[in-house]
């Protein structure tokens, strides 16, 4: 298992105080996606199709997600909503498949599922080939699973955390690039236990 050294620690918590208070340049990159250089359109071209993001949750999670897909959309991304439709009872694992499934297959850049405790739907969220989801409870989470892991599915407990916090964390999720470096090679060898399983 590996561990944070006592530099590393302090430089995250430097970038995370900066942020926060608004002494430097923030830690995660300009709310506005852009899109990739590569897919920037020739001038007189039409404009880049918005970054798609899938999101999803149970009938405990179902208040939660109506909030956060008007800040996606204030943030200038396209919402892919998977369900739960209402505050009816329903299983959690049928939506942290969906969205999962869709950013497995390419159909979303990103995913979002929320349930009571965000771990359930983290769980499934696993299973899914290609997916590596990360539970977020505060800011450092999320930023430590973007910079760290190279997340490509965030679940969130909303029983766990209220509305200004969520908006928090997936604001920065959604702009916090991968730190590559050494974390690279960590992904990597995640990529290759997954591997080892497929069939």
């Amino acid at each position: 298992m590996s561990t944070i050294d006592d530099a590393e620690i302090h430089l995250i918590v430097q970038r995370v105080l900066k942020q926060v208070l608004g002494q430097s340049q923030p830690v995660a990159a300009p709310v506005t996606p852009a899109p990739p250089a590569e897919t920037v359109p020739a001038q007189g071209a039409p404009a880049q199709a918005k970054k798609v993001v899938a999101i999803g949750s149970d009938h405990g999670g179902y208040e939660l997600k109506e909030i956060l897909k008007t800040t996606l959309n204030e943030l200038g991304f396209d919402v892919r909503d998977v369900g739960a439709y209402n505050k009816g009872a329903v299983d959690y694992p049928d939506f942290a498949h969906e969205v999962a499934r869709l950013v497995s297959v390419g159909k979303a850049w990103r995913g979002i599922m929320i349930d009571g405790a965000g771990i359930s739907s983290c769980i499934v969220a696993n299973k899914v080939p290609g997916v590596r989801a990360g539970m977020a409870y505060d800011y450092s989470s999320a930023v430590n699973s973007r910079e760290h892991n190279d997340t490509n599915v965030l679940t969130l407990g909303a029983g766990l955390i209220g509305v200004n916090l969520a908006k928090q964390i997936v604001k920065v999720w959604l702009t916090t690039e991968f730190g590559g470096g050494r974390h690279a090679g960590r992904v990597e060898k995640i990529t290759a236990v997954e591997k080892q399983y497929l069939k």
